[in-house]
């Protein structure tokens, strides 16, 4: 008897998760910085309070609508998300509450491209929304601007 070849896996969705001691500034400056969207959780939201599945404490108002007081996410605007929660479906950024500071350097971070020319006017439009140039970087490989977001996360701008 012969098998037949199973067919590929599906892509896994993904998020990258940001710990943060303030979720909410940080997703107010990632979707600046990245022209993503906050997610509106807010329907869902009220609909775990309603049920009682969800406490009040467990929320905070977030741009005038109920939203998780420890996580937020933005998610790139062109990508679909799930009307009834709120949550994108696509590329996303989920930042949680955590109660320690960074403390080292990250091991993984995000490399921003602005694309030809325009890597000076980008860091001067970051700088604007709250994060710090920590080096500029000249190598043989290439040349990008190490920055850090307001609570010191490092991403680079190629």
């Amino acid at each position: 008897m012969t098998e037949t070849p199973a067919s590929a896996p599906a892509p896994l969705h993904w998020k990258l998760v940001i710990d943060a001691a303030d979720p909410h500034a940080q997703a107010d400056f990632w979707a600046a910085a990245l022209h993503y969207e906050p997610e509106d959780n807010s329907a869902f939201v009220e609909r775990l309070l309603e049920l009682g599945a969800l406490p009040g404490e467990a929320t905070v108002e977030y741009h005038g609508r109920a939203a998780f007081r420890d996580l937020i996410a933005v998610r790139h605007p062109d990508d679909p998300y799930d009307k009834e929660r709120g949550t994108g479906l696509g590329r996303r950024l989920l930042f949680q509450r955590v109660p320690e500071t960074k403390t080292v350097k990250n091991r993984l971070h995000l490399d921003l491209h602005p694309g030809e020319g325009r890597r000076e006017a980008e860091v001067a439009r970051l700088e604007a929304l709250g994060a710090l140039v920590v080096r500029r970087v000249r190598e043989p490989a290439g040349e990008w601007v190490l920055m850090a977001d307001p609570e010191g996360n490092e991403f680079c701008v190629q």
